[in-house]
């Protein structure tokens, strides 16, 4: 069971009651639920969990038998200080000493995402906790299956989670770079934020966390009725057009589950810094046309 934070505004009780109504739903059609994933920095719409969010789920989690599966690759990827990136291990281990020895977690990270960003050397791990012996047996005979490890990315995996300390040699020059690469990652996803939300009939939350902007484009209905003619879903039609207009490529909110009547796209905050403005005012440029050419009076696709 998987889920993006299509509701990153509702209270997580109500979370909750979504999450349990998902279960029941694939149970109902003869799915056997296994586990949950949680993105966390949140990829598509970059948003952190709260220690409260994690621990509604982690006991959802134990309430409904679950597996829960801690995606946390953007976890050094954080651009503001108000809600900062907390590990569902550390959520978990303070929970006391039933569910902390209860709960089957296993939680991930890589060197292909934060300041490394070193995405071609497929280096990456995974820690389980609470895992029976005999499962953990199993993964260990599928992964010796393996004939050649990657030597680099375990070289790469090393000095991630071994950096340079202070009085190394290169620990200023690791943390001048580290910070500077962060710095600009925080400028980009504000540029990037302000620069969407400057515009006609879109809006978007401030990118708190990974690397993606996730901006909802309120879709006038003859635009929506455009798509259908052309055999297109409305949001992927949108995006169609602005790759053909301007040649920024995004992914259509619709690839993420998004709500009915709710269109979204979801685009990178990595482009070079000094290239942020020029695109973001290409994009303004097409959203005006696109919303000239199909606004009306009728209103647009709900929020």
């Amino acid at each position: 069971m998987g889920f993006w934070s299509q509701f990153h505004n509702t209270h997580f009780t109500q979370l909750q009651y979504l999450y349990l109504v998902s279960v029941i739903t694939a149970r109902s059609k003869g799915i056997t639920v296994r586990a949950m994933v949680i993105i966390n920095p949140g990829n598509p719409t970059g948003q952190c969990l709260s220690e409260a969010n994690l621990r509604e789920i982690i006991n959802f989690c134990i309430q409904e038998n679950l597996v829960l599966l801690g995606d946390e690759v953007y976890q050094q990827n954080v651009y503001q200080d108000e809600r900062p990136f907390i590990s569902a291990r550390k959520v978990l281990m303070g929970m006391g000493p039933f569910i902390s020895k209860e709960l089957q977690l296993v939680s991930f990270h890589t060197v292909s995402k934060g300041y490394w960003g070193e995405c071609g050397q497929r280096g990456g791990y995974f820690e389980m906790t609470n895992i029976p012996p005999e499962t953990v047996d199993e993964i260990y005979k599928v992964s010796s299956v393996a004939l050649s490890p990657n030597v680099p990315a375990q070289i790469f995996m090393g000095l991630m989670v071994n950096p340079p300390k202070p009085g190394d040699i290169s620990y200023e020059q690791f943390v001048r770079e580290s910070k500077g690469i962060l710095e600009s990652l925080r400028r980009r996803a504000r540029l990037m934020t302000d620069g969407f939300n400057s515009c006609r009939n879109v809006v978007c939350n401030f990118t708190e966390g990974a690397m993606y902007s996730f901006p909802q484009i309120r879709l006038p209905p003859r635009a929506i009725q455009a798509a259908k003619s052309a055999g297109k879903v409305p949001d992927v039609f949108y995006c169609l057009k602005l790759l053909e207009a301007t040649g920024i490529s995004t992914v259509p909110g619709s690839g993420f589950g998004q709500k009915e009547g709710v269109f979204h796209l979801r685009t990178t905050i990595l482009p070079a810094e000094e290239d942020m403005p020029a695109i973001m005012d290409s994009f303004k440029k097409f959203n005006n046309e696109f919303m000239e050419q199909y606004e009306d009076d009728r209103g647009y696709s709900r929020m």
